[in-house]
């Protein structure tokens, strides 16, 4: 059990990193190129639901996992337990990203969306243009420090 649990996660961290790697590396430079903020939305309007289901298996069998490591999850925030450091910052990690993600999705999207769609003053795409970059870039970095933590994991970097 233990190994399909950590080969979903796997899956999971695969699609989630490497979607944003993709949006990051390469059509987020375009766009700020150009200063067309389109193929941002595109690309969010499709990968949306295949980021938020690999997310949602990552949490799921995060949890999975961190209970597999220490069955208590009281034992999580303990600070005789080397593991805990693993978890809690796994968890530290998650709260950025779904501080972050949500920030985007609900609130620099839909203004994005609204002036790309009604040729909003330049100035005012260009300021959320760059607002969502630097939401893609922070995430995108959450999504890395996620894998170098969890690569920490089965090496045994971090304790």
């Amino acid at each position: 059990m233990y190994a399909t649990i950590l080969l979903l996660h796997l899956l999971g961290a695969i699609l989630w990193t490497g979607g944003h790697l993709v949006l990051t590396l390469s059509i987020l430079p375009a766009a700020l190129k150009h200063k067309d903020p389109q193929p941002l939305l595109d690309f969010e309007s499709r990968f949306e639901k295949l980021a938020m289901t690999a997310l949602a298996v990552q949490v799921t069998t995060g949890m999975m996992l961190a209970r597999h490591y220490l069955p208590n999850p009281a034992l999580w925030f303990a600070e005789a337990q080397p593991f805990s450091v693993i978890i809690k910052a796994k968890l530290m990690l998650l709260l950025l990203t779904l501080l972050t993600a949500l920030s985007a999705r609900f609130r620099v999207l839909p203004q994005l969306g609204a002036a790309t769609s009604s040729n909003a003053g330049s100035p005012v795409k260009t300021r959320l243009l760059y607002t969502m970059a630097a939401h893609i870039l922070l995430v995108t970095l959450l999504s890395v420090a996620f894998v170098i933590v969890g690569v920490g994991v089965r090496t045994g970097w971090f304790y």
